[in-house]
């Protein structure tokens, strides 16, 4: 059986969605279970997607959750066990301006080589306000102070260092799988930093939107990339956001590429003109969910029947 990585991207409760869609199409094209992965390597609200996955949570159901289809009685059951979603309460707006965490800057001066601009914002933007524990609230029911029984890799960003962390993977700070979805979800300026073992982190997506390149060198068969933050650079649209979703797909090509170099072929999955017009500009909105979903859904299903996408994925059907 092939070995496939399974990398989720940031990109808020719209994201989320992107990745429903994603992996019920990627399932239904291939007949892969995107439950299967060797590894699954999540960010922000790919962190979350991550853990559901390795709850037991199948991409058909995952689907149906946001589009109002049928469930099986499995994800029934799971669904029961996670309870329902918990709101987001609204922006409390920013706090008194002071930086989060003036320590990075001093990091980053021992250290500018290795100091990513998305984690310099991070610790300049005042803390958020908003506490994380809603978001792993489902989680804590279902894994406890525990973590996945198969590989699954979080990323976090130690504000203090302003180094990425990898929870899940040997030789990381210990920590009960939903406390290290709460700091991988930790936006800048959003959410509250989350302290694990004495040391605060936010959101993994300040290191980077995907972070692929945790993959390089493992020998997996295949990798497949969700990256809802990015975008498929012929499909431009005007707006605002394509300067940062630009960025974000050319940092995923550098990574991309140092996963490719060490042997492994990556499949990237990305926003096209028309996800990025269902998903708009606030990444936070509930009420696009189901529509993100499905456009995403459609999106990747026309593209997998491209003969090209179709010998790119065949190691899933091995």
């Amino acid at each position: 059986m092939a070995r496939v990585g399974l990398v989720l991207g940031a990109g808020g409760i719209l994201g989320h969605a992107f990745h429903a869609g994603v992996l019920a199409a990627l399932a239904n094209a291939t007949g892969w279970d995107p439950r299967e992965a060797e590894v699954v390597v999540g960010t922000s609200a790919g962190s979350v997607v991550g853990s559901l996955l390795r709850a037991g949570l199948s991409a058909a159901d995952h689907y149906a959750r946001f589009t109002g289809g049928a469930v099986s009685a499995a994800g029934v059951r799971l669904f029961e066990q996670l309870g329902p979603p918990q709101p987001v309460p609204p922006h409390p707006g920013l706090g008194w301006p002071t930086m989060a965490s003036p320590a990075t800057w001093l990091s980053a001066a021992r250290r500018p080589w290795a100091t990513r601009p998305g984690v310099l914002l991070a610790a300049t933007l005042p803390a958020g306000r908003i506490p994380t524990d809603g978001i792993a609230v489902g989680l804590r029911r279902v894994y406890g102070t525990g973590w996945a029984a198969r590989p699954l890799w979080l990323c976090a960003v130690q504000l203090a260092s302003g180094e990425r962390v990898v929870f899940g993977r040997d030789g990381a700070p210990p920590a009960a799988l939903p406390d290290a979805v709460r700091a991988s979800c930790a936006i800048p300026a959003y959410f509250e930093p989350v302290t694990i073992c004495g040391a605060r982190y936010v959101d993994g997506g300040a290191w980077s939107p995907t972070n692929l390149d945790v993959l390089a060198g493992l020998g997996l068969d295949l990798v497949v990339v969700s990256s809802p933050m990015s975008m498929v650079p012929g499909a431009l649209r005007v707006g605002i956001d394509v300067g940062p979703r630009m960025l974000c797909h050319w940092q995923l090509v550098q990574e991309r590429m140092r996963v490719r170099l060490r042997g492994t072929p990556v499949v990237v999955i990305e926003p096209g003109r028309q996800v990025r017009a269902a998903m708009g500009l606030d990444a936070m909105n509930p009420r696009k969910r189901r529509a993100v979903a499905e456009v995403a859904h459609d999106a990747v299903r026309r593209r997998f029947e491209r003969a090209t996408v179709r010998d790119e994925l065949a190691a899933l059907a091995g």
